[in-house]
């Protein structure tokens, strides 16, 4: 392994023939133990940055055969694979939030108990002005929290389940009171028995710690329909934070977002594009082709084409989400003067001038003297 090189297997404790499920449960064991909520130790942060960072990587197939190849996920890196997971969530939903949500979503807040559904999840995924105009598919990874398999999401490690908690009766929190110079003060607090949850469990799983769901990454398929435009969401019902010990999970929130294309701009379901015109196409009309979103088409180009003319395609441009006719393609023309002239062609623009009169045309001065006179 190359100088400076991470080791990725040491930091999760697996040999490099390790299986797919060995390197799950090794990474849950090692980000349990150094997680900052439960760690004490001062350098627990980094550690678990890198615990996270060496299981990014070996749980993508891809990604593990070039660090296997080339020590590195970029052979240009020259180093480790660093990627800011915080950043792959547009909604600034990130695996600290993740780990949070596990260690210490048990801990409630005043006035209610611990939430029991899982959280919506958001993030951004980029697609090219081919792809929006075609429909596509699209398989992102995403970290989230996902029912524990151990248990089968119950949280408990054998048939008992979990039981109404004694000392809150379910509710989850408890009412407190002391006296005061203002008179008697309440205060609801969660619940320290059941951490907020209302329930109880005698016999809690190893593996999920009683919560019936372990963190985790997955790949997850979003539908892209044709005519999608920039900033537009997707939703995907169920793929986002698995609920508490089986509770409904929350969603997946993709925002679209559409890279800029090389020749065209977009407006609603209408193209637009630049097309050069040679100063004899422009004069005496041609047919010339024109860069479309999937091929090239055909623009028929008038006599006596002005620079900055808009010349239209109808239906050339993209489909519409909710049906009807697609847009159309409108193509710019920018007239291109010839910077260099041999002899021959400055004598026949030079015949032409003449024959338009530009040598009798009067100048800005001549107009100005007019106008004085005037």
């Amino acid at each position: 392994m190359p100088a400076g090189t991470k080791d990725y297997y040491g930091l999760l404790d697996v040999s490099k023939n390790a299986t797919e499920a060995e390197i799950k449960k090794a990474f849950r064991r090692k980000a349990r133990e150094c997680h900052p909520d439960v760690c004490g130790d001062g350098d627990a942060e980094e550690r678990f940055k890198a615990v996270n960072e060496a299981y990014d990587v070996l749980s993508d197939p891809e990604k593990r055969e070039m660090y296997d190849r080339f020590g590195t996920v970029d052979p240009r890196a020259g180093g480790g694979y660093g990627p800011d997971i915080g950043d792959f969530f547009g909604g600034g939903f990130g695996m600290d939030d993740l780990f949070s949500a596990f260690f210490g979503g048990m801990a409630g807040s005043a006035g209610r108990g611990v939430r029991r559904e899982g959280r919506d999840m958001a993030m951004q995924v980029v697609i090219t002005l081919e792809e929006a105009a075609e429909g596509v598919e699209k398989q992102v990874a995403v970290n989230r929290l996902v029912p524990c398999d151990e248990c089968a999401a119950s949280g408990s490690a054998g048939d008992a389940g979990p039981s109404t908690c004694p000392q809150c009766n379910g509710a989850g929190q408890r009412r407190t009171e002391r006296r005061t110079f203002l008179g008697v003060m309440q205060t609801l607090t969660p619940c320290e028995a059941c951490a907020g949850t209302g329930e109880t469990i005698a016999d809690p799983c190893p593996e999920c710690q009683g919560q019936g769901r372990v963190p985790d990454r997955e790949h997850v398929t979003l539908e892209i329909p044709p005519g999608i435009e920039d900033g537009m969401q997707i939703r995907v019902r169920g793929a986002g934070e698995a609920g508490l010990r089986g509770a409904a999970a929350g969603d997946l929130i993709a925002t679209v977002r559409i890279a800029p294309h090389e020749y065209l701009h977009r407006e609603g379901a209408d193209l637009h594009a630049r097309i050069p015109l040679t100063v004899t196409e422009a004069a005496l009309g041609a047919e010339v082709a024109a860069p479309g979103l999937t091929d090239e088409v055909t623009v028929n180009v008038p006599a006596g084409t002005q620079y900055g003319d808009v010349l239209r395609i109808r239906g050339a441009g993209m489909p519409r989400m909710r049906g009807g006719h697609r847009g159309d393609l409108h193509v710019h023309a920018a007239v291109e003067v010839p910077r260099k002239l041999d002899k021959r062609q400055r004598e026949l623009l030079a015949e032409l001038a003449e024959t338009f009169g530009e040598d009798a045309r009067p100048t800005a001065f001549d107009k100005l003297k007019d106008w004085l006179r005037g």
